[in-house]
């Protein structure tokens, strides 16, 4: 049973790839807040796939896609992922998250190295539901931390217009080079 009163339908395509007592892919599926697929057949076609090589940004402009198809997430290891997300770009709307920093166990301060629910967190956020980003964040201790970290970037985000603006706005938050002295 999924929660009710959010405003996007989560859902990941799964691989069993993971370890399964660190997978925030299962805990979200186990917790009522996404579905699980673990067969692309089973997949709605036109979501809007949370995809790291994808060249266009999440933005606001994908609010009522998400809202009618809902948001794709894909859980896999990283040396099939680029093969897999191919696949799932010929039946869904690719979008990259812009620029955040993880704060789970295992990538704390790493920029775009997400958890299924950091990635769910950040879209959800980017696309208006402050309510079901704070929802999904309960799920661990560290959690919350993600939405405090990015504060700012996801206000930023959330406020763009449209994804070139959300791209110009993101380059604010990456870190500069610094000169060698």
């Amino acid at each position: 049973v999924l929660r009710r009163n959010n405003m996007f339908t989560l859902r990941v395509f799964h691989t069993n790839d993971d370890d399964p007592k660190k997978c925030t892919a299962r805990k979200l599926n186990r917790l009522g807040h996404a579905h699980l697929h673990t067969r692309v057949k089973e997949l709605p076609p036109n979501m809007i796939l949370l995809n790291p090589f994808s060249k266009k940004s999440l933005s606001p402009e994908d609010i009522s896609q998400a809202k009618k198809q809902g948001i794709l997430a894909v859980d896999c290891s990283w040396k099939t992922a680029e093969q897999q997300f191919d696949e799932l770009s010929k039946t869904h709307i690719s979008r990259a998250l812009p620029f955040v920093i993880a704060v789970n166990p295992v990538n704390f301060g790493k920029p775009l190295k997400l958890t299924t629910l950091e990635a769910f967190v950040a879209a959800v956020y980017i696309l208006g539901d402050i309510s079901q980003a704070t929802q999904l964040t309960s799920i661990y201790k560290w959690s919350p931390h993600f939405l405090t970290m990015n504060k700012n970037p996801l206000e930023d985000y959330r406020t763009a217009k449209t994804s070139k603006e959300v791209i110009k706005r993101m380059y604010e938050y990456i870190p500069k080079e610094q000169d060698e002295i």
